[in-house]
Order: structure tokens, then sequence, then C-alpha cells
């Protein structure tokens, strides 16, 4: 909290341990940045990592020591009384020391969202089109933990999206607490262009990456309510960031367009599954009228008529049989009249 100058409710935004979502707070000395695994605190002058050893975030580390360099030490063996040389970026009219590093910061998380996005592309139109030719058990299984990916994945491209969405929303004056080097050239206190001291520990879970502040002050110019450059930069990372996000929306699509096409399949046979029974039924009355028969026969009844006329057996065995079939063509042929049968 002296090192960088912010609460401690601030520090809670980069708590591991918390669930806070993406945020990028600017506070008087220092920009607190939460995207994803990239827990940051930035000022005019370094940059504070957490967690500098995670595979996901050496990446990170790298590109800030190439793009953030700090001022070479041989300069301070000067002694012509000349202002120590900003960079030659910063010679160009650059980004200051704060943009620099939270452009990195911003392109590597698009970058990292990016490539999650394409992984799970390529993993789940290849699943979708199997699923689409042969329905089973393991490619339905394997399609819903690519949806549930798919969800958790929008989430957090959508947190993202929304924090820089909300930065260019705000007004000019919430976008300025953002100009670290500004405001610290603003404040015309005489600052050591050693930079801070060197007397912090070194820490596994905290990495700091410096330079001299002597050259981020430099780069405190212009009007102090110009805030084109920092709006230039947010917009080509939304823009960036947004397109990750139609990805993903392109891919809800398909994989709502294949569950659609699978209901249309399911409906399909579970109509050619009522036509069978439909049949079944039909056989089964016409069967049911001549087992009526055969009871009544088989009743163990006297009665006149059955005596001296064997050859009655041979009739009521063919007239029944043809009545049973006449019912059952003539309930399909009703069925297949009303379009409940057939195609």
């Amino acid at each position: 909290m002296q090192r960088v100058h912010i609460h401690a409710r601030d520090l809670r935004i980069v708590d591991p341990l918390l669930s806070y979502p993406s945020a990028i707070l600017g506070r008087d000395r220092a920009i607190v940045l939460n995207l994803e695994h990239i827990k940051a605190i930035i000022t005019a002058e370094e940059v504070l990592l957490r967690d500098p050893l995670d595979e996901n975030v050496i990446p990170i580390v790298e590109e800030l020591q190439r793009r953030l360099p700090p001022v070479n030490s041989n300069r301070e063996n000067q002694t012509d009384g000349s202002e120590f040389p900003v960079d030659a970026a910063e010679e160009d009219g650059m980004s200051s020391f704060e943009f620099r590093a939270l452009e990195v910061a911003l392109e590597v998380i698009c970058s990292f969202l990016a490539a999650r996005t394409t992984e799970l592309e390529t993993a789940a139109y290849p699943a979708l089109d199997l699923l689409t030719s042969k329905i089973s058990s393991h490619n339905l299984d394997r399609v819903r933990k690519l949806k549930s990916a798919m969800t958790r994945l929008t989430a957090r491209v959508q947190k993202v999206r929304d924090e820089l969405e909300q930065l260019l929303d705000d007004d000019d004056d919430d976008m300025a607490d953002l100009y670290l080097s500004r405001k610290l050239a603003g404040a015309c206190s005489p600052v050591s262009a050693s930079g801070p001291p060197n007397w912090y520990p070194a820490s596994p879970t905290i990495g700091s990456i410096s330079r001299a502040s002597r050259a981020s002050m430099v780069t405190g110019r212009g009007d102090e309510n110009d805030v084109d450059e920092l709006e230039m930069l947010l917009e080509a990372y939304f823009m960036q960031i947004d397109g990750t996000l139609n990805k993903l929306a392109t891919l809800r699509e398909y994989i709502d367009d294949t569950e659609d096409y699978i209901n249309i399949q399911l409906d399909n046979h579970r109509n050619q599954l009522i036509q069978l029974e439909l049949i079944l039924s039909s056989g089964t009355v016409g069967l049911s009228m001549y087992s009526l028969v055969c009871g009544i026969f088989g009743v163990n009844i006297p009665y006149s008529w059955n005596q001296d006329h064997g050859y009655m057996f041979k009739w009521v065995w063919i007239v029944t049989g043809i009545v049973c079939f006449s019912v059952f063509i003539v309930i399909v042929a009703y069925a297949r009249h009303k379009g409940l049968v057939g195609s």
C-alpha cells in the first residue's frame, strides 16, 4: 500500500482467493488490473505482477521485459550535466510507461482468449459433424462437454469485453485517471532519476518490472483532458476481444443448428416408431377378432348345429381370416388417407 499508494480494498481485486470480475481501475498513482490470470498493479514507474512464475503469466513477464527495458545504467555516469535521454519510442511521442504496460497486458489476454477459442473451434466443429452423421451416447457426451467449455469461455471473454466497453463509455475524467505519468508530472514534485528503491525483497508470488521514473515523467505532456491515446488503445483491443466473442457466438449458433437438426432426426425416428406401432395395433385388432371366434367355438357348451356339420370348421376358419385381414387393410388405408402412415 505504501509502495503504490492504493487502499487495502484494491488489493483484494488481485487476491487469487477472492473471486472478482475483470477490472481495470484507475487510482491516484496506480492502475489496478485484474484480467483472468493477469493480476497486476501498474504505476508510472513499474509493474507489479502476481505469480510471475505461473506458466500463463510467464509470457507477459517476458513481453514486459522486452518492451519496457530499464534505462541504461551507464547514463548515471554522465558528467556533462545533460538530462537522461528517454527511450526511442517515447522520443517519437508514443505511449507512456503505464500505457505500454497496459497494452502488453491487453495484448496477452486477448491473444490468450483467442487461442483458447481457436482450440475450442478445432475440437468442436469435427465433433458436431460426427454427431450429425452418427447419433450415439459417446458423441452426445463429447458435444455436451464442448458446449460447457464454450459457455465458460464465453463468460470469460464477455467479462473482459464488458470492462473495456465500460471504460470506453465512461466520460473523459474517468479515463484521464489512468494517465499516471501526466498526473505525476503535474504534481511538480522532485523525483529521483534512479527509480524506486531496491530494498523490497524478492518473492515467488510478486514480480516487479521497473524503470527510471525520469523517463516516465518526460511523457507527461499534453492536454490533461486529452484521452485520445487511451481511447484508441482500448478501442483496438475492444475490437479484437469483440471478434473473439463473435467467433464464440458463431460456434454457439452452429451448435444450436446441430441440436435442431438432431431434434428433427429424433422426431422423424419417433414418428416412424409411431407408424410401426399403429400397424402393429391394427394387426392386433384383426387377430383379436379371430381369437374371439376361436374362443366362442372353443367353449365347452353343447349346441345342435355342430352335429353332422364337419365342413363348418373349414368355412368358419376361412371367413374369419378374410374378415380379420379386411379389417387390418381398412385401418391401414384410413391411416394412410389421413396422412398418419407413409410419407
